[in-house]
This record gives C-alpha cells, structure tokens and sequence, in this order.
C-alpha cells in the first residue's frame, strides 16, 4: 500500500511590486512540498488573506507604502496561532546585522531558488516578543495601526483615530472613533512607541495630542477636554510635561 504525500504548505507572498511577486510565486510553485495560497500587495491586504487563507508561511516583502512588513509582522504575531513569516528585503548590510542579531528568518532579494527552498524548510513562528525586540531596530518606526484580536481574526485600528489608551489591571482599552477594544500590550511601551503622538495625563492615561480641545483648570485641579465631548483626569504629577508638549505656559 502506497503511503499517501502529505499535504503542501501554504504560502502567502506579500510585496507592493508586480514583478517581486510574481517571481517568488513562481519559485514557490518550482518546489516541492509548498503551494502558492495568495499574492498580496500591501501589508493590509495580508492581514485580511491570514485570516481568511490560515497559510502556514508569508514571505512578506519589508519596504511596503502604507503598512510596512514589520508592522504587518507585529500584528500576526498577535494571532492565536500565527504563520510563519520570511522577510524579503533589499536592506543594505547594517540593517541585515539587526536580523541576523535577532535570528530572524530573512531572504535577500533577488531571492535565489535554493535560499528560498532552505528558507522554506526551516522556516519557524516568531514570537510576540521577538517581533516587538526586532522592530525596535531602525529604520522601522512607530506603527500606524493598532491590531486588536477579533475571535482568531485581527481589525486594524488606525492610530490617528484613537483618542487615548486607558491602562486597566493587565490590559490597555483602545478608546477610537469607532468604540473600544482591549489589547494586550504596556502603557509604558506603548509612550515610547508614540511619544510624537501621544501625551502622558495620567498614570493610567496616554492621550492623543491631536484629539485636545484643551487643558481646563477646575475646583478639583485640571482636566483634557477631547474634540469628541470627553473630559479626562490631568494628575499633577504629569502637569509640567504635558502642558509642555501642548505648548502652554
């Protein structure tokens, strides 16, 4: 009796360019034991085939307009049971130090036949933690969107619409334009993160800049009166740095 082939692995390819696609899925398609499950052009459209194709490998091109492949990386990370993921990239040699200091699997383009086979083969699941220690290296910046778990699916929270983070026992409520989700991530990195962006009024409070109306004084001390209606707490303890960045003296 014959012993029947396991089944290929999906692969989902992700670049913003025609031709970069196209050649990776027809080396993919050259291989045994992988199978091309989707081809994406941008880093949002990969999210939404993760959830909907579960392929277990995404070669994700790096330099992408509009979602970069470390954000897109950074939010599959935060799946329950997230695919593997292979960078592609152009990277000069110092940003090809910071992958290889933090083990992260990586192709450098033009991608070869046998890097991408060996790629392949031992591909493994990067972790939540090794995603964010990797995206801290330059060139990669903040994130635009902030990836909220859904079940086993992501939605994707643009960050200029969030109007602050509220730190609550061991998660963060993400207060946005269209209500409010809970993620699983620190205040404290979450300021690092967006310090351009984003002003510490409270010890449980980081608020969007651009979503004050104003810095009220009352009887109990002062308070952040947002754009949508909302009044929120200014301890003192944060007073002097946040009248600072809002520019009042």
């Amino acid at each position: 009796m014959s012993v029947p082939s396991p089944s290929p692995i999906d692969v989902l390819i992700v670049d913003d360019e025609p031709p970069a696609r196209e050649r990776l899925a027809r080396l993919v398609g050259e291989l045994d034991g992988w199978r091309v499950a989707g081809l994406c052009a941008s880093g949002v459209e990969a999210l939404e085939q993760v959830s909907r194709l579960r392929p277990g490998i995404v070669l994700l091109d790096i330099r992408m307009p509009g979602m970069s492949g470390i954000e897109a990386a950074r939010h599959l990370a935060r799946l329950e049971t997230p695919p593997a993921v292979i960078f592609t990239t152009a990277y000069d040699q110092y940003a090809l130090d910071a992958f290889e200091s933090r083990a992260v699997g990586y192709l450098l383009k033009p991608v070869r036949r046998d890097r991408l086979e060996e790629a392949l083969k031992h591909a493994a699941r990067l972790s939540p933690a090794l995603i964010e220690r990797f995206a801290e290296a330059r060139p990669f910046g903040a994130r635009r969107h902030i990836a909220v778990r859904v079940r086993d699916e992501l939605k994707l929270i643009p960050v200029g619409s969030i109007f602050y983070f509220r730190a609550e026992q061991k998660y963060v409520t993400v207060r946005h334009a269209e209500g409010e989700h809970l993620i699983d991530e620190s205040l404290i990195r979450l300021e690092e993160e967006f310090a351009d962006a984003f002003v510490r009024a409270h010890r449980s409070l980081l608020v969007a800049i651009d979503h004050i109306d104003a810095l009220e004084r009352g009887n109990d001390g002062y308070a952040l009166r947002l754009r949508n209606g909302e009044t929120l707490p200014v301890s003192r303890r944060q007073l002097t740095e946040l009248k600072r960045k809002l520019g009042v003296v």
